[in-house]
């Protein structure tokens, strides 16, 4: 074992990576209730996939940068990976109060722009952080306290609006505004993201480059833009076999979990609790009795709203429970990431392709429950093999590139990949999309098998 890299006790690694607590408030807030913002200024159910573009882009852009300006990164007081968390934080906390407060379609747009560029500055370093931190021996190990933090916040921030709603604050809102319940939830959610990532920076230190005149004698060679960029290439071109091969696994995951995020909240509210979003413009709005009609339907779907974002909350809880079950396990025994990750992935498939036959919030609970133990592994499990299988002096960069196979298959979905393949296969109602998505998390569960690099595969628990 490296002595640079003792092992660390579980609060040492709950420090380090609290910071993912306000991480994930904002994706959970931006997952949950994005898509109620835009059916609220305007949009229609087919348009809300393209209204998210601009989020898999912004990850597309930044995440291969700043893991190349991390690696680069040293400063005895600052850190390496430390200054682009607060950045990050800094900038997405301002997107997330400001988000709800969008007057109009095209500015909830941008605003999640801003945001999802914002949140990837403080994600991509976290990822980083632990296999700086940890010996290969701790690293799945960290990765799951990570997905513990992540299930907490996940399920915290998911709650927000309704606890809100019945703490006596307003779900229902004029024509085109936002509910007070939702402005509410994302600014204490802009308030906890700061604040994690805060404890963070103050509770960790980092370790310097093994060889620090080496590192800056690279940092210097490799200087400016035009070499940076050379080098983000070539590192592509030089992707390690065992990457293409998650990268894979990885499309068909976050094809799916972007799905989710995108249509759960217009196809759960119409097929289970029959209460679509109404459209305004097919109203009269000088007939009291149509104006009446359209006010009652509103109001029927902010309450079902409020407890579809509750349900999704669900895929927190039970990661975290996946992410407690797995730090026992491999505390005592070795397991095969492949397999652990394979059956994860076709548990959550099976949880989306439920939700076609359910009617109550309470079976939305069981079926995000089952979701959840997918999110748990792909948080973590993908990490972990890919740690096992790149140079470490090129963790940042590594796993920046390596994002692209979470924001390409965003990109593909967004841009038509979700209606097309959906009418295409399952047909025009909007709870199809939902099909797609456990179909897509199948397929990757059963990628998992195009993985043979034995190092990436196999956990061995520490006598």
């Amino acid at each position: 074992m490296n002595n640079r890299k003792p092992r660390l006790s579980f609060w040492q690694i709950w420090n380090m990576s609290f910071g993912f607590l306000g991480i994930q408030f904002g994706f959970a807030l931006q997952g949950g209730f994005m898509s109620r913002i835009f059916q609220t200024l305007g949009a229609e159910p087919h348009d809300i996939p393209g209204l998210w573009l601009a989020a898999p882009l912004a990850g597309l852009i930044v995440q291969p940068i700043i893991g190349y300006m991390s690696d680069r990164t040293w400063s005895t007081r600052y850190g390496r990976r430390k200054p682009y968390f607060l950045i990050g934080a800094i900038l997405a906390s301002i997107a997330l109060f400001y988000m709800p407060h969008s007057p109009i379609l095209w500015v909830a747009a941008g605003s999640l722009l801003i945001l999802d560029a914002s949140i990837n500055i403080s994600m991509e370093p976290f990822r980083a952080l632990v296999a700086d931190k940890l010996d290969e021996s701790q690293r799945s190990y960290g990765f799951m306290v990570q997905t513990l933090i992540i299930g907490i916040g996940t399920w915290v921030a998911s709650q927000l609006p309704l606890v809100l709603t019945k703490m006596g604050v307003s779900n229902e809102a004029a024509d085109t505004m936002i509910p007070d319940n939702v402005k509410y939830a994302f600014a204490i959610g802009a308030l906890v993201f700061l604040s994690s990532i805060l404890y963070t920076i103050f509770t960790t230190k980092e370790y310097p480059p093994d060889d620090l005149e080496e590192f800056e004698k690279e940092k210097q060679e490799s200087a400016g833009f035009v070499n940076a960029s050379k080098e983000i290439i070539q590192n592509i071109l030089e992707m390690p076999l065992t990457m293409k091969k998650l990268g894979v696994v990885q499309f068909f995951s976050w094809f799916a979990f972007f799905t989710m995020w995108s249509m759960a909240t217009p196809a759960l509210t119409e097929h289970v609790f029959d209460s679509p979003k109404p459209n305004l413009e097919l109203v009269n709005q000088q007939n009291i009795a149509e104006m009446q009609s359209y006010k009652l339907a509103d109001a029927s779907f902010n309450d079902a709203a409020d407890l579809v974002g509750s349900a999704m909350g669900t895929y927190g809880l039970s990661s975290m429970v996946f992410a407690l079950l797995f730090v026992v396990i491999t505390s005592r025994f070795t397991i095969n990431r492949k397999l652990v990750h394979m059956g994860s992935l076709i548990i959550g498939g099976l949880g989306f392709v439920l939700m076609y036959y359910s009617s109550s919030q309470q079976m939305l609970h069981v079926c995000f429950a089952l979701i959840g133990i997918s999110w748990g592994s792909i948080l973590s499990l993908p990490y972990a093999m890919l740690s096992s299988s790149i140079d470490p002096k090129k963790m940042g960069i590594f796993m920046g590139l390596f994002n692209m196979f979470i924001v390409i298959p965003q990109i593909v979905a967004a841009l038509g990949g979700i209606n097309i393949l959906s009418e295409t296969i399952f047909g025009s109602a909007t709870i199809n999309r939902m099909l797609l998505a456990g179909s897509c998390l199948i397929l990757a569960g059963l990628s998992n098998l195009l993985i043979t690099n034995k190092k990436a595969i196999r956990f061995q628990a520490e006598e």
